[in-house]
């Protein structure tokens, strides 16, 4: 595994450890700007894992269909990224 996927991994397991201690939070009925705090802690994880993976699909998938020679694929792989960045925005 390499460095990149070895970072992503490490915030997706801490945005899980988070999570479980966000639902503990709430089921205690712990204060609400406590669990927002954790909360958008989760968050920032998830987009940083987020910006690492397209990072890495950039680098990796997407110089592989550039260099491939196919239009067709080339235009897909565009269409995917434009697709996962829109959903990010919303």
């Amino acid at each position: 595994m390499n460095i990149q996927k070895e970072k992503t991994l490490i915030n997706f397991k801490k945005a899980q450890s988070l999570l479980s201690t966000i639902i503990e939070m709430v089921e205690k009925d712990q204060y609400c700007i406590d669990i927002m705090q954790q909360n958008l802690a989760a968050i920032g994880l998830l987009k940083s894992a987020n910006r690492m993976l397209m990072e890495g699909h950039l680098n990796d998938c997407f110089k592989k269909a550039l260099s491939s020679g196919s239009e067709k694929r080339k235009k897909e792989m565009i269409q995917e990224i434009l697709r996962v960045s829109r959903l990010s925005d919303k």
